[in-house]
């Protein structure tokens, strides 16, 4: 069964860029939300949910299934991903 992916990214980081290629080029399915495109409210409430899966609100915060990885790791993506 494929694991949802769901990603807590920058629209400016490097890293979660590298991220998504990696994911596109691996043809994984993922949601992601680009934190820093929301403002007042809607933002607060987005790092919010990032702070319980990643307290130190870094990004990427990438879920995999019950897995969190922060930063682009890829080793620890694809043994989440089972690839």
């Amino acid at each position: 069964m494929e694991q949802k992916v769901k990603m807590y990214t920058l629209s400016t980081c490097s890293h979660c860029k590298a991220t998504k290629k990696f994911l596109d080029e691996c043809k994984v399915a993922y949601e992601f939300t680009d934190v820093d495109l929301f403002q007042g409210e809607e933002r607060a409430a987005i790092l919010e949910d990032v702070k319980k899966f990643n307290p130190r609100c870094s990004f990427p915060t990438i879920i995999i299934g019950d897995k969190v990885i922060v930063g682009f790791k890829e080793n620890e993506i694809k043994e989440a991903l089972g690839l």
